[in-house]
């Protein structure tokens, strides 16, 4: 069975190979076309990309869907990829919303960690709750992400701590995996998130090594690994001995950095080659250029600066600087974020990044950093690449990022399955 989507509006496909930076991210010439296309779906792949009219012919219209053809209009409604979700804590439970008065009141992310909220809060109520609460939880966090548009996220553990909470993690998530209707997914196993409680640090590293990594290679599960590399979490030397194990155990590495002062992790991240060095706020422009030289994404987090009132990293200086970015949501109980077109919103309303930079920084850049299941190009719309893309609910695809309140899109391609939002 094949789909038709015919009478396509200006259509932002932001076709190539690898990630963009600089002013290419904002070439309208070569990124977008006008209205008047149509695209033709198989087995959930993009096969072919011509004038509507052209195929309105082979195919007939709307009215002529067959056993072989569906056969649908977009009306003129612009059209956008899906978006790619980089860096996102998919599994945990618990609120954590009255932080937001400590914040109010002059307490940091440490003073507020130190009193008994933060990571290790969310550990505790994560531990308690079942198997099937997490995947309910999990679920409903899927379907919203999908509503906003995001067709492939990058699925974080963390918040279990001990080996077999991570393991739990990891096994709801990839439970999840397996829906079809859901966007698809990559595991990464983020052990090293935090220090447990009641546990030092060193014996910690010594655990992690020792007995959780083995048995979350032998699960299976995680296709990547994370570090917390953050003055009051983990040294630079401990990130840098788990990620070198981890990637003798196959796994892709990636890494927090300097979320609240430069702590060395620009260099680590450079010297390491990781896929992507994400928050990176206070990371020195040396740095920055170190990790470009070795093909290291940055991963910004513009909705973590948001919920916690702190100044934004420069975006624009990132395209000044030539060197490639993304952006992603975070979602995780201090940053409540699901919807990729607000942290569109963020940059181009808050931040002055044009709308065009700001969708290959959440649809096209991030595919480089996270892997379709199926090894399909995705977060751009190209012959050949997996069928995902949004229909925005108006004419012009700008709109993506200018409704931060309701998700800007009517409906949703997943893999060529077509979802009515």
């Amino acid at each position: 069975m094949r789909t038709v989507l015919l009478d396509l509006g200006p259509l932002a496909h932001l076709g190539g190979q690898g990630a963009l930076s600089g002013k290419s991210m904002s070439n309208y010439d070569l990124l977008t076309s006008p209205a008047g296309k149509g695209i033709v779906v198989q087995a959930g792949v993009i096969t072919s990309i011509e004038d509507s009219s052209d195929l309105r012919e082979e195919y007939g219209g709307p009215d002529q869907s067959d056993h072989e053809s569906i056969i649908i209009s977009a009306n003129g409604n612009a059209i956008v990829p899906g978006l790619v979700d980089g860096h996102n804590h998919l599994i945990w439970s618990g609120d954590r919303s009255n932080e937001t008065s400590m914040k109010l009141q002059g307490m940091t992310y440490q003073e507020i960690a130190a009193s008994g909220g933060g990571i290790q809060h969310t550990v505790q109520s994560t531990r308690k709750t079942s198997k099937d609460e997490l995947i309910k939880l999990g679920y409903q966090r899927m379907r919203t992400a999908l509503r906003n548009g995001t067709t492939h996220l990058e699925a974080k553990s963390g918040y279990g701590l001990t080996t077999e909470s991570e393991l739990l993690l990891l096994d709801v998530a990839n439970d999840l995996k397996g829906i079809s209707h859901l966007p698809t997914m990559e595991l990464t196993w983020l052990g090293a998130h935090d220090t447990p409680k009641g546990s030092d640090r060193t014996s910690y590293v010594e655990e992690i090594l020792s007995d959780q990594l083995p048995q979350i290679l032998n699960q299976g599960y995680a296709q990547g690994a994370d570090v917390f590399c953050e003055p009051g979490w983990f040294t630079v030397e401990e990130s840098e001995e788990i990620l070198r194990q981890s990637k003798q155990g196959g796994l892709r590495q990636r890494i927090h950095i300097d979320e609240f002062s430069d702590g060395g992790g620009g260099e680590l991240a450079a010297e390491l080659g990781v896929v992507t060095a994400d928050h990176a706020h206070h990371t020195p422009i040396e740095s920055r250029q170190r990790m470009e030289e070795a093909g290291v994404n940055t991963g910004f987090l513009p909705g973590t600066p948001y919920t916690m009132g702190e100044p934004w990293p420069s975006f624009n200086n990132a395209i000044e600087e030539n060197y490639r970015w993304s952006v992603a949501t975070d979602f995780n109980p201090n940053c409540n974020i699901l919807s990729l077109p607000f942290i569109g919103s963020l940059l181009v309303h808050r931040n002055k990044v044009d709308p065009l930079a700001a969708l290959v920084a959440a649809s096209r850049n991030p595919s480089e950093t996270t892997i379709h299941p199926d090894g399909l190009v995705h977060g751009r719309i190209q012959v050949g690449a997996a069928a995902n893309l949004n229909i925005v609910d108006g004419e012009h695809w700008q709109s993506w990022c200018n409704r931060p309140g309701t998700s800007p899109f009517k409906s949703t391609m997943l893999n060529g399955n077509l979802t009515h939002h």
